[in-house]
């Protein structure tokens, strides 16, 4: 009898080609002068309109690029390219903002001969400032698309703004005997604190599936992902996550009633949980990824609350910054998060390193924990004791690094 497949043999991590290794999918970036010499414009273009999903950032301050991504969605569930710039949110910009952005999709639409409502759009930068559209203008009629991995590149690094690198992602599995891709790009280093934040993850699929049921899988898949990552505790206008499916790997459509669902499921978590991690890893000023677990809680969202609560306690970040085995500063997380505790009956160790047992201090060797604390990734597991949910969440360390970076963000 053939044994079931562990999460991690029913996908594969594929090293490179990102947006670009799904079938039918081309991308490009080009410097239009929005920002001094870096690329500043890219585009994501299928072969054919996708269906499409996106989740957005929760802020009462929606930045214009979003009410007119909203508005090509709510068309017929499918999209075709994705426009971004960086350099300038045009968020907070009133009715000028608004139809730049919409400008910006016609834009989009004469240069690549594409319907309007096939067109997303997404910013990335200051908030409060105009778009520059002549330079915008030029910048999408000069965009020369590709399949190429440098187009790739030129993708992620047109839409990056005080991030130290790109971000990037891909994996692929078997459905219905078809070999589906599914690649990411990302975007985010500070104001990272979703339900979204200061974030843009765009995700390219050949998987056939509808929007109803891509928008399910998102919202699932976000949950535990990109909700779960916090470098700074602000949220901020612009951001979203969008997929595109273009249904060009050749399986049946997908449904939670299909016998590979959880295919599917496993490509998008994967994806979105290594691009998540790589926005935590590259948090401004930041030297350490970490990475919070807690079980034994009541349900898995209590679980994933105290995760958040401890990965995102300035306390917690500068005692990992300073390689300080604090124990004390984690338990005071954990005494904040709105969920039930048992006071009586918290574990917590760092690494391998076991130092509370319900609730009771144990012996454990200050060096080996400072250490520990100096790798570039720090696992912390809570076990709650009272329950049998779990979750996870990613942060980093806050450095000095942080604040010099924001003091000086727009100059």
């Amino acid at each position: 009898m053939k044994q079931a497949l562990t999460e991690k043999e029913i996908v594969r991590k594929v090293d490179t080609g990102g947006v670009l290794s799904p079938k039918g999918f081309y991308a490009g970036g080009v410097h239009a002068g929005l920002r001094y010499s870096k690329l500043d414009i890219g585009i994501i273009l299928s072969e054919t309109p996708a269906s499409c999903a996106a989740v957005y950032t929760t802020s009462h301050f929606q930045a214009a690029p979003i009410i007119v991504t909203k508005d090509s969605i709510a068309k017929e569930g499918k999209i075709q390219a994705v426009i971004v710039n960086s350099a300038c949110a045009n968020a907070c910009t009133g009715e000028r903002g608004l139809a730049d952005a919409y400008k910006m999709r016609s834009l989009t639409s004469n240069a690549f001969n594409i319907a309007e409502h096939h067109i997303a759009v997404a910013s990335t930068g200051v908030i409060g400032e105009y778009l520059q559209m002549d330079k915008i203008a030029n910048g999408i009629g000069s965009i020369k698309i590709g399949k190429e991995l440098n187009k790739a590149e030129e993708f992620q690094t047109a839409i990056l703004t005080t991030d130290t690198v790109m971000k990037s992602s891909c994996y692929t599995g078997e459905i219905d005997g078809k070999t589906v891709y599914m690649g990411g790009a990302a975007k985010g280093s500070g104001m990272i604190h979703p339900n979204m934040a200061t974030m843009l993850g765009f995700l390219t699929t050949d998987a056939n599936i509808s929007p109803e049921n891509l928008n399910c899988a998102l919202k699932e898949i976000t949950d535990v992902t990109f909700n779960q990552i916090t470098v700074d505790g602000d949220t901020s206008t612009n951001d979203m996550v969008i997929v595109l499916a273009n249904g060009e790997a050749g399986n049946e459509p997908l449904t939670p009633e299909h016998s590979e669902w959880q295919t599917f499921v496993q490509l998008l978590k994967a994806n979105c949980e290594s691009l998540a991690k790589q926005i935590a890893r590259d948090g401004e000023g930041a030297t350490k990824l970490v990475e919070v677990e807690v079980l034994g809680a009541l349900s898995d969202d209590e679980a994933r609350a105290v995760a958040k609560q401890i990965v995102g306690s300035n306390l917690v970040k500068t005692a990992i910054y300073g390689a300080d085995a604090n124990w004390g500063r984690i338990i005071g997380a954990v005494g904040q998060a709105e969920v039930f505790v048992n006071p009586n009956k918290v574990d917590v160790k760092l690494g391998g390193l076991e130092m509370l047992k319900a609730s009771t201090p144990l012996v454990y060797s200050e060096e080996e924990a400072k250490s520990y604390l100096e790798k570039d990734t720090i696992v912390i597991t809570v076990n709650l004791n009272v329950g049998e949910g779990t979750g996870k969440a990613w942060g980093c360390d806050l450095s000095y690094d942080y604040v010099k970076i924001n003091a000086s963000y727009r100059t």
